[in-house]
């Protein structure tokens, strides 16, 4: 019995990051919408195999609600503009080899001109189906029916079937960038201890060259989860999300490319130094405590940015503030110890202060002042941005705000 209830556990985790993952998601969200804007269009289009309708419903359907309503509307914008051209060509010239020249590229300047986005080609599509057939009229208007049927059922499909959050992937990924950090600079920290070969440290530098990649793909994840959050019902706060994970992903970028520089440092340090070793030892003792204990605090961070529940914030704000003050004590530690290697020996003395320039860098990057500083300058620009880009929406949501607090004025006088 026991091992039937962890089977069944084991399925049923399986089953759920199965439901988290985007491609599997999207491929069964996709299939069930073609399918059912079929089977409606068949009930209401003239076509014997209105495939139109499924197709609009597969390029409609996203994986993100915001994504499908923005797609869906290029979609029908696109067909219909399409249409339209091809019926005005079908009453002036009708389809011959330089009319098709003419209808293809009259077709992709007005794609542009009514901002189609990535469905330019789809309205020269349209115009060409719909000018090779016989009948234009019906084909058009049947053409356009059927696209409209694949929209709605796209639209429907998401609203029923909400689509997912990403905003929990997107953590994991900015989690797993900080944690690759951390490793590196503890091995940079053990390397730095001890006699470092040249070769070791430019493998060093090309990790960190590396980390360029996962931000690209983490930078990926965070707009999937920014368009999961737009006109998600489900979601309150959306833009206080939006910009906590989007600020957090740019001091994490911020820190990758004083870490590559920090690389590079060393890897001049090694080739000025060889075959001696980078520092003294407690010196490099020193600089692997520090590095180890920066490492802790990169990943604190990324913790306390993709932490929403108010407990665990305040624990994670804690950690990383008491693993800051380590990391500037044992900072302040190392630039002495740097001030009295250069008194003794000036050699090379511009790349020690590199060394304590870059880790004073991040730790600034990581402060929880700065951070809080450029969290409402960011939420200030984002606010700003939406009253001018939506200037009567703006209005009417002020309007509803004071409507409410008028409301809720009198309750609290009579208390």
């Amino acid at each position: 019995m026991r091992d039937v209830r962890e089977a069944w556990a084991a399925g049923s985790a399986r089953v759920a990051k199965w439901r988290q993952e985007p491609v599997i998601v999207q491929t069964v969200r996709s299939a069930a919408a073609a399918t059912i804007a079929y089977v409606v269009a068949l009930r209401f289009s003239p076509e014997a195999a209105p495939l139109t309708a499924p197709l609009t419903a597969l390029l409609v359907v996203q994986v993100t609600l915001y994504a499908t309503l923005t797609t869906g509307i290029r979609r029908v914008n696109s067909v219909v503009a399409g249409v339209l051209v091809a019926i005005v060509f079908s009453a002036l010239v009708g389809l011959t080899w330089w009319s098709l020249g003419l209808l293809i590229l009259a077709s992709l300047a007005v794609g542009h001109l009514v901002r189609v986005s990535e469905f330019v080609p789809e309205v020269a599509i349209s115009a060409m189906l719909v000018l090779g057939v016989t009948r234009v009229g019906d084909t058009a208007w049947a053409r356009i029916l059927e696209t409209l049927i694949g929209a709605l059922v796209g639209f429907g499909c998401n609203l029923l079937f909400a689509p997912p959050v990403w905003v929990g992937a997107a953590g994991e990924s900015i989690e797993d960038l900080a944690r690759r950090m951390r490793q590196l600079l503890l091995r940079v920290g053990e390397e730095a201890a001890g006699r470092t070969p040249v070769a070791v440290a430019a493998a060093r530098l090309h990790e960190a060259r590396e980390l360029d990649h996962d931000i690209v793909e983490v930078d990926a994840a965070l707009k999937q989860a920014e368009d999961s959050l737009r006109l998600n019902p489900r979601v309150r706060e959306g833009l206080l999300h939006r910009v906590v994970l989007r600020t957090g992903l740019d001091t994490l970028e911020i820190c990758t490319v004083v870490l590559r520089v920090l690389a590079r440092t060393l890897t001049d340090l090694a080739k000025e130094r060889a075959p001696e070793p980078l520092f003294e030892a407690e010196i490099g003792a020193t600089l692997e405590q520090l590095l180890a204990e920066v490492g802790d605090a990169v990943v604190s961070f990324a913790v306390l940015v993709t932490t929403d529940v108010s407990h665990s914030a305040e624990s994670a704000e804690s950690r990383l503030a008491s693993e800051l003050v380590a990391a500037t004590a044992t900072r302040d530690k190392l630039g002495q110890l740097l001030l009295e290697e250069v008194q003794r020996d000036a050699r090379q003395w511009q790349l020690h202060g590199a060394v304590l320039t870059e880790v004073t860098r991040i730790l600034d990057e990581l402060d929880m002042e700065h951070r809080s500083r450029r969290l409402l300058e960011e939420l200030d620009r984002c606010t700003r941005e939406q009253r001018e880009r939506m200037p009567r929406l703006d209005r009417l949501r002020r309007r509803l705000r004071s409507a409410r607090r008028n409301r809720t004025a009198p309750s609290r006088r009579t208390t």
